[in-house]
């Protein structure tokens, strides 16, 4: 049996399309029983929470295996603690986490947060995997409004660039870790092959919407003043910080990152064009 922490999210819903193709026993947990509807019939699902004891003593119980993705935040850190220890004390043989990317070189909370969790995992005694992904491609979709609408692209990711990776290059990269041991130990920076500027991706937008489509403001003081309107004030300001390193240094994979996740995954990452072409599709139906 597989738990799934995260499991109707962006990434924790194609980890369990991911591993049900693969034939295997799963279960979700999630905070939010009103998600559950979105989970598969053939998938135990589990409504609790990573700050409850009675959550962690029972959500561990026959499992074999755990990924998890759990959201950024104040109590991100604490969740994460728990739930090694909980997977560890119900004898959970591998855990796979998913971090972020530059989680070891930035001091970012949104970020270096997730140290914390790397290194009680590394401590845990169990078998372990980390992955750490970089901006996803299909964040997109939270924009489909202002693309299709205005003809612009609101992320503020700068003009260094980022080296964004296909949330389906995640599922398989956890799947992969999650059924296997020759990965057990291994940290992974999970990308894309391209290192892409904020006029790169509303470029790409433009060629396959066949329309203008103009980059954001690149004042982030104009940005954070337009997502408090949508967003708590934590998550913006934690944002907030990301797009500035964004901005400074960039999110940039090396050629080694991206040799060592195609021969994880056993192909090239996923092309950042390949998924606009997809979504384009999809939004004009």
């Amino acid at each position: 049996m597989i738990l799934v922490i995260g499991g109707t999210g962006t990434v924790g819903s194609q980890v369990v399309r991911e591993l049900l193709a693969r034939g295997r026993r799963l279960k979700v947990l999630t905070r939010n029983a009103g998600k559950t509807q979105a989970v598969p019939e053939s998938v135990e699902r589990v409504v609790g929470n990573l700050l409850d004891p009675e959550t962690l003593r029972s959500v561990f119980m026959g499992v074999d295996a755990v990924y998890m993705t759990n959201p950024s935040g104040p109590s991100e850190a604490y969740e994460g603690l728990n739930a090694v220890a909980g997977a560890r004390s119900a004898g959970v043989k591998r855990f796979v986490y998913q971090s972020v990317f530059g989680a070891d070189e930035v001091d970012v909370p949104i970020v270096a947060s997730k140290t914390i969790i790397e290194a009680s995992l590394k401590a845990s005694g169990m078998a372990f995997v980390i992955l750490r992904p970089n901006n996803f491609y299909q964040n997109d979709h939270w924009f489909r409004d202002a693309v299709l609408q205005y003809g612009v692209y609101p992320q503020p990711l700068g003009n260094v660039g980022v080296s964004r990776v296909d949330v389906r290059d995640i599922a398989e990269a956890a799947a992969i870790a999650l059924t296997t041991d020759i990965h057990d130990g291994a940290t992974y920076n999970l990308v894309g092959p391209q290192s892409l500027t904020v006029s790169d991706v509303a470029a790409v937008w433009s060629e396959v919407l066949g329309k203008p489509v103009s980059s954001g403001s690149d004042d982030l003081n104009e940005w954070e003043a337009a997502a408090r309107q949508s967003l708590p004030a934590q998550s913006v300001y934690d944002l907030r910080l990301l797009f500035e390193l964004f901005h400074t240094r960039g999110f940039k994979a090396s050629r080694s990152d991206i040799e060592r996740q195609t021969r994880l995954l056993a192909h090239a990452p996923r092309h950042f064009k390949t998924f606009v072409e997809e979504a384009a599709i999809a939004w004009r139906t």
